[in-house]
């Protein structure tokens, strides 16, 4: 049988591994931006405005993010395994939220504001780098927020479910 500390020590790794995965997407984005240059393909990307799909924006970050994945496995298995799995269900968040904000943001229900369609709407090229979260832009303070609900093309009234998005 398990005992009660060991499950939380291991919900904490979880936990743990899904901000620190939030806070390098973060980053990565930001620094995308101070360096346009070094990734034309993102430049690419706010030209025409779109999203890849679900399942492409998750392989790209799971290609990226792989290296970040594995270390913890050198502290323990468990541990590791976990590390993985948190990090792996960021990646899988932050690819649904990042296709939900181009698609679909006014269902990004657990922001007040959908601070990647912020981002990509308002050219905040210096502001809003969150794709999932907006923690990290809050915490670094470039968060900007905007009455993005008062432009005319808001769809408010959305009956679309939020789940229905490009997948692939």
């Amino acid at each position: 049988m398990v005992a009660f500390s060991e499950v939380a020590e291991l919900v904490a790794w979880f936990l743990l591994a899904f901000m620190f995965a939030s806070l390098v997407e973060y980053w990565m984005h930001r620094l995308m931006h101070q360096y346009p240059k070094l990734c034309q393909f993102h430049a690419e990307h706010h030209r025409r405005n779109e999203a890849q799909g679900v399942l492409g924006e998750f392989i790209d970050y799971l290609k990226g993010g792989l290296i970040l994945m594995v270390p913890l496995f050198l502290y323990s298995r468990g541990v590791g395994l976990i590390w993985f799995c948190g990090t792996f269900c960021y990646g899988i968040f932050a690819a649904f939220a990042h296709q939900l904000q181009h698609e679909n943001p006014t269902r990004c229900f657990w922001m007040k504001m959908p601070v990647h369609y912020v981002h990509h709407r308002y050219h905040q090229w210096h502001h809003n780098f969150g794709l999932g979260l907006d923690l990290w832009d809050r915490v670094f303070r470039t968060y900007q927020p905007v009455e993005w609900f008062a432009e005319a093309g808001a769809n408010r009234g959305s009956d679309r479910p939020w789940f229905r998005v490009r997948w692939q």
